[in-house]
């Protein structure tokens, strides 16, 4: 890490370069320059997320066994003053025993005013729904990393919660369609939201990581389609509409492909356009499937190797559960995965060769 002297002696070297009288403010660059290197991996974020949340079960345990939950006023009393503290403590420093120590305090918050609204008799849908508000105000204020995760968090499994408690399993096509047209626009335009505003780039990390995961969520739950559909309350007839926003979605990001692979010609884009459409017509009817593989694209297009190793190993999972639970014979199953397959490896050819040449150029 570099000394005051040595960030002094490189501004008076830019100084001398421009041959003009630049005046610097060397104490903020100084403070920025360590803040920067403050800046936690991503390993250690969740590391940090998995340890607050463990520390958080022990205390609510320490607490219930103490006899706070008799009282609804004590655990309102306690547990509204954690969650601002778990919000607020991380503007003042970065210190990572502070940031483990607020993720606990924001989670067992939520947990004890939770507890103290249902003991009050209170519908657990304005639970839900004082939960997102809070989440949603909490995500607007605090610039926290691991805040930002927990509370996007909060928002889309509360909006789930309220899916699957008014019985309104359909909603979820409208969840994973909404989150897919999210992620996209994040990813694509990445370079604009992180110069547009400077509030949303301090936390923009955690809100594309925490919609990848909800993502995955909402997906993993369409593709266990059967639990809902006992119910008798659940369609398999809507399953349409979230995969064709997400194919939609797929081509899209192809068609940003295209200027990375430098590829112009017309019949190329059009090929590449209807093999894309044949590989993703089996998925039609398992969005699961056609979302990981949305996820692989848009990590591959930004070079986010995080998300490109989570949708690749949620690809793995959903190609394999669908296989499961098709209602085929086994040879019927190995013909549509060996399609599947070939069509695969043919895109992955056509795109390496295409990389190869372009090298070589």
């Amino acid at each position: 890490m570099r000394t005051k002297e040595e960030i002094k002696q490189l501004l008076e070297n830019a100084q001398e370069l421009v041959n003009k009288d630049l005046k610097f403010n060397e104490e903020a660059i100084y403070r920025a320059y360590e803040k920067g290197n403050n800046h936690q991996s991503l390993t250690i974020k969740v590391l940090s997320i998995f340890g607050g949340i463990m520390a958080s079960f022990l205390f609510i345990g320490f607490l219930f066994i103490a006899g706070l939950y008799d009282s609804e006023f004590g655990l309102l009393v306690i547990g509204i003053p954690l969650i601002i503290f778990g919000a607020l403590v991380t503007k003042v420093t970065y210190n990572i025993l502070l940031d483990t120590l607020s993720i606990s305090a924001y989670i067992i918050g939520f947990v004890l005013v939770g507890g103290g609204l249902l003991q009050m008799e209170m519908n657990e849908n304005l639970v839900s729904i004082i939960f997102i508000l809070i989440a949603v105000s909490a995500l607007f204020i605090v610039r926290s990393y691991l805040i930002s995760f927990i509370s996007i968090v909060i928002i889309c499994g509360g909006s789930l919660f309220l899916m699957m408690s008014n019985n309104s399993f359909n909603l979820i096509h409208i969840y994973i369609s909404l989150l897919a047209s999210i992620l996209t626009f994040i990813y694509l335009k990445e370079a604009k939201l992180m110069t547009f505003n400077k509030a949303f780039s301090q936390i923009y990390d955690s809100v594309r990581i925490s919609l990848i995961f909800c993502f995955l969520a909402g997906l993993y739950l369409l593709g266990r389609n059967y639990r809902f559909a006992d119910i008798g309350k659940y369609s398999n007839e809507y399953f349409w509409i979230s995969s064709v926003v997400i194919i939609l979605a797929i081509l899209y990001v192809i068609s940003h492909l295209f200027e990375m692979l430098n590829i112009k010609k017309s019949e190329q884009k059009y090929g590449i356009y209807a093999l894309s459409v044949l590989i993703l017509l089996p998925t039609v009817f398992a969005p699961a499937i056609s979302g990981a593989i949305l996820i692989i694209l848009l990590s591959f297009l930004v070079n986010y190797k995080t998300s490109l190793v989570i949708g690749i190993v949620a690809f793995i999972y959903f190609v394999s559960q669908y296989y499961y639970d098709l209602h085929y014979t086994l040879l019927t199953k190995s013909i549509v995965l060996f399609c599947s397959g070939v069509l695969f490896l043919s895109l992955y050819f056509l795109t390496h060769k295409k990389l190869s040449s372009d090298e070589k150029i």
